[in-house]
């Protein structure tokens, strides 16, 4: 059973991918300014992604040198570390290619639909992710997870 210690870090690392996210809840947050309230919990990994030059490379390779690869560190701590920094590369490739395939369609209901279809799809798998931390158990997703415990 991990510790109080190592569950909250479990449930901070995922505030990474969920800070990555945001973007593409745009359109709801100014047709639902309430909905502006899920941006908090990612605000202290924006301000040291925004306010260090190159902060979210730093702080992706402290945590895959300072955590994923240490071995000293315990193995919840480093599947949800690992987990968390993969579900994060998905969403800057997701976000890659919402740029610049669909950044001329940019206003169209389409465009609009799916990326609050994506922000909210995301927040639900976040959401497991934490409250499976909290529970002292590994979040289990499809993909991610096989190939989390695969590089462990």
């Amino acid at each position: 059973m991990p510790s109080i210690g190592a569950k909250i870090l479990g449930v901070l690392l995922y505030m990474i991918p969920w800070s990555d996210c945001l973007t593409f809840g745009n359109h709801l947050y100014i047709k639902y300014p309430l909905t502006q309230i899920i941006q908090i919990p990612a605000i202290p990994i924006l301000l040291i992604e925004r306010s260090i030059p190159f902060g979210s490379l730093l702080l992706f390779l402290a945590i895959f040198i300072g955590l994923v690869r240490n071995s000293q560190v315990s193995y919840f701590l480093r599947f949800n570390a690992l987990q968390s920094l993969l579900i994060n590369i998905a969403i800057i490739i997701v976000s890659f290619i919402f740029e610049i395939v669909f950044s001329p369609f940019s206003n169209s209901l389409f465009i609009r639909t799916f990326s609050s279809t994506l922000l909210i799809s995301l927040f639900s798998v976040i959401i497991f992710c934490v409250w499976s931390c909290t529970q002292g158990n590994e979040p289990d997703l499809p993909i991610i997870s096989q190939a989390t415990k695969m590089q462990l």
